[in-house]
Formats: C-alpha cells, structure tokens, sequence
C-alpha cells in the first residue's frame, strides 16, 4: 500500500511519552539496515538524521555489491565469504535494485590469465550456493567483442566473472520505505543535539527540526551512534575520549559518457601504481570511473575529488582504452568518505581494516562503524544483538536474511531502464504520473527522469529540497552535473507546489542547490 509519508504524522510520535526501544542515530545504509532489523522484530523504533537519508557516503559508493576480489588477494578470506553470502542475500531480498554485472579482467603477459583465473575461481567458489555464475576465460577477440574501446595491443585474452551492481542511494530510500512498512519512525533533517542519562547511563536524547528549530526530548532504551564517519562526533557527546574510532579515507569517482565504454560488461583494472584495484564501469547509461583511496584529515558533508584524484584515475584509465576520457569529458565527479576502523598513519589508508565494529561506551552508548554497503544487513544484525543486550530487551530472532525490501517483484524488467529502481511501486508511480499531463514529461529532454517523480519523491520519499530530488532520488547530479543545474528551477518549482512553499523558497532552492553542485565539478 502506497501511503503518503506526512512529515508532521511522523514528527507527532516524537511527543509521545512512551520510551523508544531503540533510537538510531544516522540515515545512512548502516542506520537505516539497523532500524529496519530492530522494527521487523517488534521493536518500537526511531530514526533520526541530520540531513537527508544517504546524504554522506551512502550515496557515493563504488555501486557495487561485492565480495571484494582485492581482499582475497589480501587473504581476508572470512570478510569475502561474509560479503559474497550477503551479496547473495541482497539479490534475492532486492532484484528491482541489484543486479549481476560481467567484469572482464584483460592479460596483457603471459602469465596473467591462469594467475586471475585461479583466484576468481576460488572467488565464485566462496560463494557457493549464493553464486552469480562462474567466471571463464577468453581469447583476446572475445574481450575486445565485448571491450570495443580496450588497447589491443599486446592483449592475450582477458577473464569474465560475475559480482553485484546497484543504485546506492535507491537502495537506501528502498531500506527507509521498509522500516515504515514495519511500524518504525524515521526523520530527516532531525539533528541530535544532546545525549541524555540517568545515573550516568544513557536514557535519551535531545533532537532539533531543522525546518521549524523545535526541540524534541525522546527517551530510549538504546541509543544506537550508526553515523559513519561521523560517529565520533556522537561519541563526543558521550564524554568519549580524544582517540577516534574512525580513520576517514575518501574515494573519488568521476562519470563519463557511455561511449568510452561500449557495451554491458565492465573493466576491472586489478593492480594500480598504488596496489588498488581499478573499475570502469556502465551505471544508468553513463560509465563510472573508481576509486581512490586518500587519508583525509576532515569529515565534510561534502567531500571533492582533489585534482590529483582525477589525474589519477584519468592516467590509469587511459593506459587501457583507445580513445580515452580527459578531463573536459568528464559529465560530474563526486567523493565519499569511507569510516575505516582503526589507526594507522594518515600517510594510507588502503590496509585499514574494511570490517565492521560495534563498541558499548560505560554510559550504554552503541557505536557501529566500518564495514560496506555489501554487508550493511550484517552489520545491523549484529548492532542490534548488541542493543538487546544493552537494554535488556526481550529476545527475539532476526528475520531480514529472508526478508524482501520494499518494491520487491518477482518480474524485474531486463536492462537497464531506470524505471526498474521502482519495482512493485511502478504502477503506482505510473498512476500518479497520469494525474496530470505535464508529469508524464521528462524533467530534462536529454533524460529518462520525469517530472512526476518529483512528486512522487515529496509523497511517498520523505524527499524535502531539491538536493535530496537531483541527487538521492532521481541520480541526476550524480550523472551530468551541469543538466542538474538545468534542472534544478523545473524540480524546485514542482517541490514547492507539493510542500506548499513560496518564491523565496524556491529562490533559496535553487541557490543552495547551485553550491553544492560546484563540488561536482
């Protein structure tokens, strides 16, 4: 059932006084993972963030779900076995959100195809039942049949295996329409302020609304710190010490056209100058380009790819293509910031540890941290265990591995229309775009993106600026920064209309909207 999400139905049930049993704090794939498990086990469950719901790194991931072939190399079998199953689980449990996508390792020397062979073999082997399909070999017509851009010279042959794609940030408002459907509450745009105790324990916390400043006092059970990179912040609050949990590493992308890389299959580039593996990769008609892997000192909102971050991958990429991007081809670049646990020196961060934690401060205060979006479901059930613990609350089991998102359809389209990402709301979608014709128009004419998305976005995806419509709902700014900037009047006028808002707020929309667009470029 489609209800309308009213923001002032969920901000009613901050003023009941009945505890929560678990407040999460941070909209984030972990976060929104954790409320969904505590809500699907009777849970009485709060949300809260402090922007939009994957407004940090959860929108700006690598899209892929994945065992992680680099940390196989690397010998952490146990944390490729736990992804690889989870990859599994994520396929089943989301297929109108994940797919398999061919990745194609070239050889250049001799050796190359038998050495990738043997190790994505034992990769698809790991997997076992949760597998995407076996990888095989081929002769150097069959890569460049499927590669038409890769550098043929010296080309012996390549490696085809199968891992995990998906829309990050879609993901996320898919997790956040789950725990609704459960009976949870969750809150954008609602900052915790304070921490509360009581006999030097936690039993609270105080939240502000950004769009009337009104404070809340809410009183929990467990109090659940699932903010990322951030998550020290929140522990400062709790009287933590000077030592971060977290070492933040940003990884940069930048997105090109769909020409440097024709075709379906991706481009796996294993070893870098640096030891990283390298991707080239199609994502919604565009070919993403990732990652690196710097020590960053501060935890921004809004991370920016430094130049030496796009010299790089654009150097690296272009030793593989024929007819390579350069910097005036690149349509939008954007950076996240990983939390990675652990210390270390800020001189790298590509050995720190990509596994999860979840620490209990004296006050009952639960942090989780690191990890990837891969195994965000994990992650949750085990940050969960812990708060029943904390709280004492009544035991009850998991029930996310077999638990189908919301929009789940057993007939997903093939390809990769974007209309796909709604699954078994299309039709509803589809409904609503009828209702007048100006929504059944495309946003911008050059794109897939409707205008009646945006409405939808308002009603049913708790979406509230037109930052949270171009970049976390409709993936425009992430795809051709200067079409968002385009688009950005149309969005902020149909927002308006559906939240009621006047001229100087669209206005102000349009200008907010314009600065964080300047870190896309």
């Amino acid at each position: 059932m489609n209800l309308v999400i009213a923001r002032e139905t969920q901000i009613d049930s901050l003023c009941d006084s009945q505890a929560w049993d678990i407040v999460v704090i941070g909209g984030g794939a972990t976060g929104l993972g954790t409320a969904l498990d505590a809500a699907n086990r009777g849970y009485r469950t709060l949300l809260l963030e402090r922007g939009d719901f994957a407004q940090a790194t959860s929108s700006r991931s690598t899209k892929l779900i994945h065992g992680g072939v680099r940390y196989l190399a690397r010998g952490n079998v146990w944390l490729v076995r736990e992804a690889l199953r989870e990859r599994g689980i994520l396929l089943r449990n989301a297929p109108h959100l994940v797919h398999a996508r061919e990745f194609i390792v070239p050889a250049y020397r001799w050796w190359e195809r038998a050495y990738y062979g043997i190790g994505l073999t034992l990769y698809d082997l790991m997997a076992g039942s949760y597998g995407f399909g076996r990888s095989q070999v081929l002769g150097r017509d069959e890569v460049l049949d499927r590669l038409p851009n890769l550098h043929s010279r010296g080309l012996s042959g390549g490696i085809t295996y199968l891992d995990g794609q998906f829309d990050d940030s879609r993901l996320a408002i898919t997790l956040l329409r789950s725990l609704l459907d459960a009976g949870a509450t969750a809150l954008n745009y609602m900052p915790v302020t304070r921490l509360l105790k009581r006999g030097g324990k936690i039993s609270g916390l105080i939240a502000q609304d950004c769009e009337t400043s009104r404070e809340y006092t809410i009183e929990a059970r467990a109090v659940v710190n699932a903010t990322g990179v951030f998550v020290d912040s929140i522990r400062g609050m709790d009287g933590a010490s000077s030592v971060p949990l977290v070492r933040p590493s940003q990884g940069a992308h930048l997105v090109v056209d769909r020409s440097f890389l024709p075709g379906n299959s991706a481009l796996m580039i294993p070893t870098t100058d640096d030891g990283r593996v390298l991707f080239a990769i199609p994502w919604h008609h565009r070919v993403l380009l990732g990652t690196t892997d710097t020590p960053v000192e501060a935890t921004a909102v809004e991370p920016t790819p430094l130049a030496d971050e796009s010299d790089y991958l654009l150097s690296h990429i272009a030793r593989y293509l024929e007819k390579p991007p350069t910097d005036s081809d690149v349509l939008t670049r954007f950076a996240g910031l990983r939390p990675l646990v652990g210390g270390g020196t800020l001189r790298s961060t590509s050995r720190l540890s990509r596994e999860h934690v979840v620490v209990t401060s004296e006050s009952g205060l639960i942090t989780v941290t690191g990890g990837k979006w891969t195994t965000y479901r994990k992650m949750a059930e085990d940050t969960v265990e812990r708060a029943i613990a904390v709280a004492s609350l009544p035991k009850r089991p998991c029930a996310t591995e077999t638990l189908k998102l919301h929009g789940w359809s057993s007939a997903v389209p093939e390809g990769e229309d974007w209309l796909r990402v709604y699954g078994s709301d299309l039709p509803a979608l589809q409904s609503l775009i009828r209702e007048k014709a100006d929504w059944n128009r495309p946003i911008l004419p050059s794109l897939p993106f409707l205008k009646g998305e945006v409405v939808w976005a308002a009603r049913f995806e708790s979406a509230r600026t037109v930052e949270d419509i171009l970049a976390r709902r409709i993936r425009l700014l992430f795809l051709d920064v200067k079409g968002s900037l385009e688009a950005a009047p149309v969005v902020a006028e149909l927002l308006a209309r559906e939240l009621g808002r006047d001229s100087a707020w669209i206005e102000k929309q349009i200008r907010d909207f314009n600065r964080v667009a300047a870190h896309y470029f």
